[in-house]
C-alpha cells in the first residue's frame, strides 16, 4: 500500500512533520551541514531545528559526522549527513530489450545494480515481471547485507501510465494494454520475496528521466540539477518526452503529458501505429534512424542486443564519416527540432535536455535540431532576449530513467520522514 500522505492542516503535528521533511531534504541535497547551516537554509532558528534534528538522528535517517568548521562565535557543532543505512529507493526499468534494477540511498549513491538483456517486445507482462522480480530479489538481498531496506519501488516503463495508478494503459513498443503492474508483480514474486507493504509507483520512463535530471543532471556546476523549467526528450526504441514546470512534472489530466514521439512533424507523412500520420517517432525513433542509416533494424537487434547497442553502432559509423549514418542523424535532428519548436513556443522553457540514446548521438543531431529551433521559435526572434532555450545533453545518458525511478521511490521518506523507521539493529556511520 502507498505510504500515508503527510497531513496538510496547519496543526502543530502537521507543521512538525513538514519541518522534519524540510530538514531531511536540506541535508540530503546539500549535506554534510551544521545545525546552523540547516537552520539558515530552511528559515528556522537553530533552537527550532535542534529537536527536529534529534528526532531524525533517533530514527536513523541522519548521522553526525564530526566537528563542523568554526564560523563566527561559539563552539563549532557537529556536521549532519543522511545515513548510509536505513531507507533505500528501489528503481526498476522495463525496456524493450532489457531489464534493470538499482537501489539508491538517501545520499544519492547507487548501492546495488543489476541488468539483463531481455527480448520484451510483444511479450506478455507475466514472464517479463517474473524476470524483473528475480532481479528485484537479488538487489534487495544485496542492500539488506549493508543495513538498508526498501522504502519504495518505482518502475519505469516505455508507455502511458494512468495518473495515480499502477496500470500501464498502453505501451506500444512492448505490446501491452491495461497491464496492472501491482497485480503482476504480486503474482510474479517468488515465495519470500514479495513486496507487500512497500509503496509502488509506476511511471513513464521519460518522466522519470526528467526527475533524475532535477536531482543529478545539469551542466556539472554546483549544486547539481537541471533548471526548474525544461523539456526533457529521450530516445531508445521510441521517443519519450517530459515537461518540468517550476520543478514539477507537468502530468496532464490523465497523466499522459509529454508524448512527444507522437507529435506530427510531417502531417501528410507515413501512417503511425498510433493511428496518426507523420509522427516524430517515424523519423527520429531508433528503427527509423537505423533504416535511414542503411542498417536493418532486425539484423542490428540480433547482432547488437542490449540497451544503446544499436545507437552506439550508428554513432560509430557517423564518427567514421559514413554518409548514410550522418545524413540519417541530421534528418532525425531536423524532425526533433520541428517537434520541439511547438513545445518551446508553448512553454518557454529555460532548457531542452537530450537524454537516453540522444545523448550519445548529440554531435550529429544537435546542429540540425538547433537550426530548426532558431527558425521556428518566436522567442529566438525576440530582440530583447539572447535567444531560445539552451539545448543541453544529459550527463546521465541512458541511466536517467532507472536513477529517476530509484529517487522517486525514496520520495515518501523525503516527504514525510515519520513514515519510515530504521530497524533497531541498523548500523550507524
Amino acid at each position: 500500500m502507498p505510504a500515508t500522505p503527510p497531513p496538510t492542516a496547519d496543526t502543530p503535528h502537521a507543521i512538525r512533520r513538514r519541518n522534519l521533511a524540510r530538514v531531511l531534504r536540506a541535508v540530503a541535497a546539500q549535506g554534510p551541514l551544521s545545525r546552523s547551516a540547516v537552520a539558515a537554509r530552511i528559515g528556522l532558528t537553530r533552537a527550532g531545528v535542534a529537536p527536529l534534528v534529534e528526532e531524525l538522528l533517533r530514527s536513523g535517517l541522519l548521522v553526525e559526522t564530526g566537528r563542523a568548521a568554526p564560523s563566527g562565535r561559539g563552539r563549532p557543532g557537529s556536521e549532519l549527513a543522511v545515513s548510509a543505512h536505513g531507507p533505500a529507493g528501489l528503481g526498476a526499468e522495463i525496456g524493450v530489450d532489457h531489464l534493470a534494477v538499482c537501489a539508491v540511498d538517501l545520499r544519492g549513491r547507487v548501492r546495488a545494480r543489476v541488468a539483463a538483456d531481455a527480448a520484451n517486445r510483444q511479450s506478455e507482462p507475466g514472464p517479463v515481471l517474473r524476470r524483473l522480480s528475480a532481479l528485484l530479489a537479488e538487489v534487495t538481498a544485496r542492500i539488506a547485507a549493508e543495513g538498508l531496506r526498501p522504502a519504495g519501488l518505482a518502475v519505469a516503463v516505455p508507455g502511458l501510465v494512468a495518473r495515480g495508478s499502477t496500470t500501464v494503459v498502453h505501451a506500444p513498443n512492448l505490446g501491452w494494454r491495461a497491464a496492472d503492474l501491482a497485480l503482476g508483480l504480486a503474482s510474479a514474486a517468488a515465495p519470500g520475496h514479495g513486496f507487500d507493504g512497500i509503496p509502488l509507483t509506476v511511471e513513464n520512463e521519460a518522466n522519470l528521466g526528467a526527475l533524475a535530471e532535477l536531482r543529478w543532471g545539469g551542466d556539472g556546476a554546483e549544486p547539481p540539477g537541471a533548471p526548474a523549467n525544461f523539456v526533457h526528450v529521450s530516445a531508445e526504441i521510441g521517443i519519450g518526452g517530459a515537461v518540468v514546470v517550476d520543478g514539477q512534472l507537468l502530468r496532464g489530466a490523465r497523466g499522459f503529458a509529454g508524448e512527444l514521439g507522437h507529435v506530427p512533424v510531417y502531417p501528410d507523412g507515413r501512417r503511425c501505429d498510433c493511428g496518426g500520420r507523420g509522427c516524430l517517432e517515424l523519423y527520429a525513433g531508433e528503427r527509423a534512424v537505423l533504416r535511414a542509416g542503411g542498417i536493418t533494424p532486425e539484423g542490428a537487434a540480433a547482432a547488437h542486443p542490449g540497451p544503446g547497442a544499436r545507437t552506439a553502432l550508428l554513432a560509430r559509423r557517423a564518427a567514421e564519416g559514413d554518409a548514410a549514418a550522418v545524413g540519417a542523424l541530421r534528418e532525425a535532428g531536423t524532425a526533433l527540432g520541428i517537434a520541439l519548436a511547438g513545445a518551446v513556443n508553448l512553454l518557454d522553457p529555460q532548457a531542452v535536455v537530450l537524454g537516453g540514446a540522444l545523448a550519445g548521438l548529440a554531435p550529429w543531431v544537435l546542429p540540425s535540431l538547433e537550426r530548426e529551433l532558431a527558425l521556428r521559435t518566436a522567442v529566438a526572434a525576440d530582440p530583447s532576449r539572447s535567444g531560445g532555450p539552451k539545448v543541453t545533453v544529459s550527463r546521465l545518458g541512458a541511466d536517467g530513467p532507472l536513477l529517476g525511478a530509484a529517487h522517486a521511490a525514496l520520495q515518501a521518506v523525503l516527504d514525510d520522514p515519520l513514515n519510515f523507521r530504521a530497524p533497531a539493529h541498523s548500523p550507524r556511520d
